[in-house]
């Protein structure tokens, strides 16, 4: 009895870790106004605590992966957990905008690591039977994370320096990795290959090229930066996909494009998460310098969003297993 409650306690070390990783991509969006005054930075220059956070995450996620297909999901879990959790200190003791941009960096190195291989970990946890379940607590994890950023950061802000928004990471960091480093399941390596580095460059470059020039023009940046970096971005792009169907074990597999539901999946992921973190990135800056608002109050008003997330998504988890999983994803986008 003892054994199977805790049978699947391995997941809480997931949980914890895909909560740190998530929350801080969001709950530095109530703190830019403030750093923005206390570095004396322009808003255009703070919100780059932002975006290399999220643009190192996307150049290195495919990366991690395919480091975790051929070195194993657990090594990679517990070295990008490590990582991110020193990474926040750093960012806790921070002295200027630089060295926070430099540890923010390191943060979305680690973040990358754990989030690449998240999905993996939860399959081997969960038998087939009620994996839907376990994607859920997953999903839960992911959606209140995202939403409950401001909030938790309006908490903070109330009454304590924006150090500590970093400086809660390191307490959980060291208990997931502790649970994680005690419970969690050694995957084999299920694939014998070399590690492609050039496929790894070609997909950062891709990436980052792409983000940094979309970036560039929402900021007005020089336009001749821009182009370059979109130039840039268009042939590593050509030269990374055209590798990808040379070679046997592409870094991303392309193939799967040719599967309809994938692809439709896909799709419907992305155009999900962009609204989301549209609607969650500029409703504190709406609320904080055009209707005045302050960090709590801010925090307050997107509370509901996470305790909703909170209370549907554990009964979707259960629901998928009886019900096609596009009818109840059509549902929840057309709601939202």
């Amino acid at each position: 009895m003892i054994a199977e409650r805790f049978k699947y306690m391995p997941i809480v070390a997931v949980i914890i870790a895909i909560v740190m990783t998530v929350l801080d991509g969001t709950i530095m969006n109530v703190a830019l106004p403030s750093l923005t005054k206390e570095f004396k930075i322009e808003p255009n220059t703070a919100i780059w605590l932002i975006n290399i956070y999220q643009m190192v995450i996307m150049m290195l996620l495919l990366v991690f992966a395919t480091i975790g297909d051929i070195f194993g999901y657990r090594k990679v879990f517990l070295c990008g957990l490590g990582l991110f959790t020193l990474a926040s200190a750093f960012c806790a003791f921070s002295w200027n905008f630089e060295s926070l941009i430099v540890s923010r960096t390191l943060q979305g190195i680690g973040s990358s690591a754990v989030m690449s291989v998240n999905t993996a970990l939860v399959r081997l946890i969960y038998p087939p039977k009620i994996l839907g379940r376990g994607m859920s607590y997953n999903a839960v994890a992911v959606a209140v994370s995202s939403a409950a950023g401001p909030t938790i950061a309006g908490v903070i802000l109330s009454s304590l320096s924006w150090h500590w928004l970093f400086a809660i990471n390191i307490p959980l960091g060291i208990i997931a990795f502790y649970l994680g480093y005690k419970l969690l399941p050694a995957s084999q390596n299920a694939i014998e290959r070399k590690f492609d580095y050039r496929s790894a460059i070609g997909n950062a470059l891709t990436f980052g090229l792409f983000i940094y020039a979309l970036e560039g023009f929402a900021h007005h940046e020089s336009k001749t930066l821009i182009t370059v970096s979109f130039l840039l971005f268009m042939v590593c792009c050509w030269w990374y996909l055209h590798r990808q169907f040379l070679i046997s074990t592409p870094l991303l597999p392309v193939d799967l494009l040719k599967i309809r539901i994938f692809t439709l999946s896909v799709a419907t992921s992305v155009c999900s998460f962009m609204a989301q973190m549209l609607a969650l990135v500029s409703i504190p800056f709406f609320l904080q310098d055009t209707l005045h608002f302050s960090p709590v109050e801010i925090g307050l008003l997107i509370t509901p969003w996470p305790i909703a997330t909170m209370i549907v998504a554990p009964l979707a988890g259960r629901l998928v297993e009886h019900f096609h999983p596009g009818t109840l994803g059509a549902i929840g986008m057309c709601l939202f």
